[in-house]
């Protein structure tokens, strides 16, 4: 009886990963639209916009991610605007994922040297040239080890959602826990999902980082 308990309740948890993985998704792909988005904006070179984008970015990177939880499915609501556990994680997720990939991939596209850029110009590219056919295929090279490790990161960081009541893998896990006292087993399954979930991600952001270490000798 308690193997099939306990099978049973694996298979409630797996049920439950899909949601977290649906979330991941959303947020790094809304992330990462939003974060190019602000790249090219933070590209074009306009002071103005540029300063506010360099606001956005410290706002997100420099309070909780959990705040921004809290801020968006209990602040929203005083202005009037109802939101779901649901909109809230994927809302705050997504503009905090975006606010990490226009550092990572601002970071790649500032690694290029300058002599790229000169090259360009010196066969009669304009700057949206430059970037198109000489600095972003180069960076995107680049900024594809760091990327798919934030991945990671934003696959783990989906388990505050639990805080606002969304139901996901943790939130599943402390419903079963509370529900069946045997915490430790349930976090154990909670823990080995979240490694099935991430330990492929780390695996390929590792495997890329050494092609390109190789590949720059």
């Amino acid at each position: 009886m308690m193997g099939f308990t306990l099978l049973g309740m694996g298979q409630i948890l797996i049920l439950a990963a899909r949601w977290t993985v649906l979330l991941s998704l959303i947020s790094f792909i809304g992330g990462g639209v939003v974060g190019l988005l602000l790249l090219a904006c933070r590209l074009a070179g306009r002071k103005k916009i540029t300063a506010l984008i360099d606001v956005y970015v410290e706002i997100f990177q420099g309070t909780p991610l959990l705040l921004q939880l809290f801020l968006v499915f209990f602040g929203l609501p005083l202005l009037g605007v109802d939101v779901s556990a649901w909109l809230a994680a994927s809302v705050t997720l997504t503009l905090y994922t975006s606010a990490y990939l226009l550092d990572i991939w601002g970071g790649c596209v500032a690694s290029i040297s300058r002599g790229q850029w000169n090259s360009g110009a010196s066969l009669g590219m304009s700057y949206p040239q430059q970037l198109r056919y000489v600095v972003l295929p180069q960076a995107l090279r680049i900024a594809i080890a760091p990327t798919v490790g934030f991945m990671v990161q934003v696959v783990k960081s989906t388990a505050l959602a639990s805080i606002i009541g969304m139901v996901e893998l943790t939130k599943t896990g402390n419903m079963l826990s509370n529900s069946t006292f045997r915490p430790f087993p349930i976090y154990g399954m909670v823990a080995m999902l979240y490694f099935f979930i991430c330990f492929p991600l780390t695996w390929y952001a590792r495997k890329l980082e050494k092609r390109h270490q190789q590949s720059t000798r």
